[in-house]
């Protein structure tokens, strides 16, 4: 009788074999982000007045949101979208907020707050209460932000305040469009974003904001999609909210559609931005520009959208000369338009 041996590579594991891997250092990172950043973010709880068909009298509608101290004398940056609804159907339309209340950290005090400026282009906004003293957040470099660094959302989802999240970045520069199809370019993170965390912080390892939380993506097999709007694009516009209570931004006055090749050819028009019309007393009036029109290029760069013509515009300031390139019952020709400020 022949014996028979087998070997096998399967070795067994002893719990003194396995090497541990300590979690201290991220949990000490995540404990001194929180501790240091809550004290900074608000809660923001929103009365909205409702007009129904189907109702005689106007009621009241809720909303709660999160946001940011910026100064220490009660500047608040939040989201547009919190504290200045279009929530409007065929069975009711909501108006501006009648009444907009913040809560501090760890105090249970309602401050009114007064709305200084909104701006629906960006979704964004400021508020300010009555209050000094407060601690102001540490605002940090959004463009320096990489994929696969911690991050932490801070806020006040479903009304639980001072609620953290953490998570990495899942990606920079995402371009994403929302229900109204307005497009932003997006910080995207898979720390947990739900409702009411809108207009709270984005954080990194040392408790700088990089982000404004905006958005998330939700529906069956979508998880951990969430969406900030960059720090630094955020600047310039806070700064003009308060300073002017809006955003000054160039204007030429016309509104347009985009030409593909397919429906240019359909129309015998060429690829471009065909002019559909054109605003009263606006730039492009003043210009010359005339319904009819097709916009092919400014300042001697090809466009074909007006995507690409904003994105150009919004370069310049109020005041700059742009030429745009126009064709004209087929013969091109080069108008000099001097950007107005924008009603």
């Amino acid at each position: 009788m022949f014996g028979t041996s087998a070997s096998s590579d399967n070795k067994s594991v002893t719990p003194s074999s396995l090497s541990q891997v300590s979690l201290k250092n991220y949990s000490e990172t995540g404990m001194n982000v929180a501790s240091k950043v809550r004290p900074s973010i608000v809660g923001i709880k929103v009365e909205y007045t409702a007009n129904s068909i189907f109702l005689r009298n106007p009621t009241t509608a809720q909303a709660e949101g999160s946001g940011i101290i910026i100064s220490e004398d009660g500047y608040i940056l939040t989201n547009n979208h919190i504290v200045n609804s279009s929530s409007n159907n065929s069975y009711y339309e909501i108006e501006q907020a009648s009444k907009v209340s913040v809560y501090l950290y760890n105090d249970e005090t309602e401050y009114p707050a007064r709305i200084i400026g909104t701006d629906e282009q960006t979704d964004l906004a400021v508020i300010k209460i009555d209050k000094t003293g407060l601690a102001a957040a540490e605002l940090g470099n959004s463009d320096d932000v990489q994929v696969g660094e911690f991050s932490m959302a801070i806020g006040n989802p479903l009304g639980m305040e001072s609620s953290v999240t953490a998570g990495i970045i899942s990606a920079v520069n995402r371009k994403v469009t929302d229900s109204d199809g307005k497009t932003f370019t997006l910080i995207q993170t898979d720390a947990a974003i739900n409702s009411g965390n809108s207009g709270g912080a984005l954080v990194n390892a040392e408790g700088k904001v990089i982000g404004i939380n905006t958005l998330k993506l939700s529906g069956t097999g979508i998880e951990g999609m969430g969406f900030a709007i960059p720090i630094n694009s955020t600047r310039e516009i806070y700064e003009q909210l308060i300073q002017f209570n809006k955003v000054k931004r160039p204007y030429i006055g016309i509104s347009g559609l985009d030409l593909d090749e397919k429906t240019a050819s359909y129309y015998k028009l060429v690829v471009g931005i065909y002019v559909k019309q054109i605003e009263t007393f606006s730039a492009a009036e003043k210009a010359g520009i005339k319904v009819g029109d097709v916009i092919i290029g400014v300042n001697g760069k090809a466009v074909t959208s007006m995507d690409e013509l904003n994105e150009i515009k919004n370069t310049h300031n109020i005041g700059d000369e742009l030429t745009l390139r126009v064709n004209r019952n087929g013969q091109e020709m080069d108008v000099k338009v001097t950007l107005a400020e924008q009603p």
